[in-house]
């Protein structure tokens, strides 16, 4: 069975930088493409970015675009969202998943993705 696992989140400072990881365990990554995915209390899942399976296409929300990057090292089996310039809205439980195409994370593709990890909280407050 796909398991993905997010690691990284914490609290930081507005402005401040952190990196999320997502582990699989007991499968390979290499075929899958993966998304990372962010809830805020009381709100909807929100799509952030998605890479495809070679990393050769990236797609971002309008919302992280030039502060986030999301990269994947196949080698080790992880896929990583840097997050540079990271504001209050930020602020969310921040989730990973696997889908067969980087299609995008826009509404319309959250049913592309399956086996969610658990998730990760990130705080940025002062």
């Amino acid at each position: 069975q796909l398991q993905l696992v997010e690691s990284g989140g914490g609290l930081v400072q507005p402005g401040g930088s952190l990196r999320l990881s997502c582990a699989a365990s007991g499968f390979t990554l290499d075929y899958y493409a993966i998304g990372w995915f962010r809830q805020a209390p009381g709100k909807e899942r929100e799509g952030v970015s998605c890479i495809s399976s070679s990393g050769a296409k990236t797609n971002y929300a309008d919302s992280v675009k030039g502060r986030f990057t999301i990269s994947r090292d196949n080698a080790k089996n992880t896929v990583y969202l840097q997050m540079n310039g990271l504001k209050p809205e930020d602020t969310a439980v921040y989730y990973c998943a696997a889908a067969p195409l980087c299609r995008g994370v826009t509404y319309y593709y959250i049913a592309d993705y399956d086996s969610w990890g658990q998730g990760t909280q990130v705080t940025v407050s002062s």
